[in-house]
């Protein structure tokens, strides 16, 4: 089973639910804004891909953080509090194909994985 990870209002999880649709992959959907962020998945993400891949600085929740919260975030341990604290920052879609993990939509990496 395949599952995503993410808000529902954000184009690239759109975008990537779509396409999964379109497969015909089933998946679910976990949405941080309602269900929160899951700490054992975290732990798994940060395991798996590492915290620089999860924290998207691109992001508007990045930029609206004080500019003290974004230099505290130097390690797995700091990020991870900043992600379970601001589900927003983290990089979307995260995607378990069973063991593997990964994060944002890549159609051609997808397309291997489905």
């Amino acid at each position: 089973m395949i599952h995503v990870y993410g808000i529902p209002n954000c184009d690239t999880v759109k975008k990537a639910r779509a396409w999964l649709n379109e497969q015909g992959a089933a998946h679910s959907f976990h949405d941080f804004k309602k269900q929160g962020v899951p700490e054992a998945a975290l732990d798994r993400w940060l395991a798996e891909v590492g915290w620089e891949t999860l924290v998207n600085r691109k992001g508007t929740t990045w930029r609206k953080l004080d500019e003290s919260e974004r230099q505290a975030v130097v390690d797995a341990a700091s990020a991870r509090a900043l992600m379970l604290g601001h589900g927003s920052v983290i990089k979307r879609p995260v995607v378990e194909w069973g063991p593997a993990v990964t994060v944002g939509f890549d159609a051609a990496d997808w397309q291997r994985r489905v």
